[in-house]
């Protein structure tokens, strides 16, 4: 019986994830119910028993108790083929009816109350409420409690009909210690498949609460992120449709002062030149708003194609440079003639503009920008440098995001910020890296790393 109980290798699941021998004959936690698996698991335990029994009560000249028991064993095995092999759910009713049966009979023909038909009824009341649906728990129970009462009475007040087919006491010490490791095995098989179904479904429950925290958190935090984002939209919209609006504004005014005639050439030189200015600037921050909110829904794919940096770059540097010159600010550009980077070209121009851009708007008047392009770690790195303004550590971790205030140049030149947060986009979305180095009153930095072309 020792190979019976001792299963603890037959649990254990086998090499490369398969099941074992034990795991093949029970069933698939997948396929089979856990009272379809403890069943199986049982029948086959008192198939074995049974065919050791059988010929040890036969030699032993227990005859009834023999045939009882092969009788066991072919109600079980059938049981047990078809419900593990043919997928037919084991009768709990005919199971409960059986053990009624065969114990009724036991119990008179093995020694009644003397004998070990007492041992083995518990641990079958324990498999049958096990296999059995809830709502018949309560009916067995009370079924099998009578029966017993019915039998043990019968056995006190007619002991006639109670055979004692051993000698006592060494018959009735070898029957016990022949049933006892019967109830035993099942009680041990139920219990252990029952506790670990438990831990399975404790561990299972764990994880499943530890993995809805986890989401709730994350749900949480996102949805925190998409207010932060929202709100910061709203302000961005805010502050664009009031740029927007004073320059129309402005020309408007400016319309109705031409149509009186009421300004002088001078004034009308001065007022020109401002509105060319903020109309400028307007066009660059309209420019950098459609081009974000572009990106925001998804429309801007990176057409990566090997590109000349200087010949790409060439116009926009021009353009910027004409700018720089109103404000007398030194323009230098050093980038190699034949430097060739594998990036999409209309996303580059507007990188670089905005960084020029920036760069004149927060360097003053006679100050200074340089643009250089070189190859550092089998990469193309381009920078832009200037000696103007700078920028505060406390400023700086913020550069790369949508803000609520307004930034403000050294000639009062008015910007929302968008040109950062959509140079970083695209540079990104060409699979480079955009940073910055910067210090207050000293000039910043600021430069992208682009993949070469083959």
């Amino acid at each position: 019986m020792a190979k019976f109980i001792n299963l603890d290798f037959l649990y254990a699941p086998g090499e490369n994830g398969k099941t074992n021998f034990w795991s093949a004959l029970i069933g698939s936690p997948t396929k089979f119910s856990l009272e379809s698996r403890v069943f199986h698991s049982v029948s086959l335990g008192l198939i074995a028993a049974t065919l050791i029994y059988a010929p040890y009560n036969l030699f032993a000249g227990l005859y009834v108790g023999s045939i009882s028991a092969m009788f066991f064993s072919m109600f079980f095995s059938y049981q047990y083929y078809y419900s593990r092999f043919r997928a037919k759910p084991h009768s709990s009713v005919l199971f409960g009816l059986m053990g009624l049966l065969i114990f009724g009979i036991n119990y008179f023909a093995i020694g009644g109350i003397a004998g070990s038909t007492d041992i083995i009824w518990p641990a079958y009341l324990l498999v049958l409420l096990v296999i059995s649906p809830y709502r018949h728990h309560l009916n067995w129970l009370v079924i099998y409690l009578t029966w017993f009462f019915v039998l043990h009475t019968l056995g006190y007040y007619y002991p006639e009909f109670i055979k004692y087919p051993f000698d006592t006491p060494k018959g009735q010490y070898l029957d016990r210690m022949t049933a006892f490791p019967l109830p035993v095995f099942v009680i041990y098989i139920v219990i252990r498949f029952i506790r670990r179904n438990y831990d399975i479904e404790r561990i299972n429950a764990l994880q499943k609460t530890i993995a809805l925290e986890s989401s709730n958190e994350q749900i949480l935090k996102q949805k925190e992120e998409l207010e932060q984002r929202s709100l910061e939209k709203d302000n961005l919209m805010s502050i664009i449709s009031h740029d927007v609006r004073t320059p129309l504004i402005n020309i408007q005014n400016y319309l109705v002062l031409l149509n009186k005639n009421k300004l002088r050439d001078e004034q009308r030189l001065l007022i020109e030149q401002s509105l060319e200015t903020a109309t400028s600037h307007t066009i660059t921050m309209l420019s950098n708003l459609l081009n974000w909110s572009k990106s925001q829904m998804g429309g801007s794919f990176a057409q990566l194609e090997a590109i000349n940096v200087l010949e790409v770059l060439e116009s926009t540097i021009e353009m910027a440079r004409v700018t720089a010159l109103k404000k007398e600010i030194t323009f230098e550009n050093t980038i190699p003639t034949r430097l060739k980077i594998l990036a999409d070209k209309d996303m580059l121009q507007i990188v670089m503009r905005n960084l020029v851009n920036n760069a004149i708007k927060f360097t003053a008047i006679g100050g200074m920008i340089k643009i250089n392009a070189e190859i550092l770690n089998n990469e193309c790195n381009i920078t832009v440098m200037d000696n103007g303004r700078g920028m505060a550590a406390s400023e700086q971790s913020a550069i790369f995001s949508i803000k609520a205030a307004p930034t403000y140049g050294t000639n009062n030149e008015k910007g929302v910020g968008l040109g950062l947060v959509l140079s970083k986009e695209y540079t990104e979305r060409m699979g480079g890296k955009i940073g910055f180095e910067s210090r207050l009153n000293e000039g910043s930095k600021f430069s992208i790393s682009l993949p070469l072309a083959e």
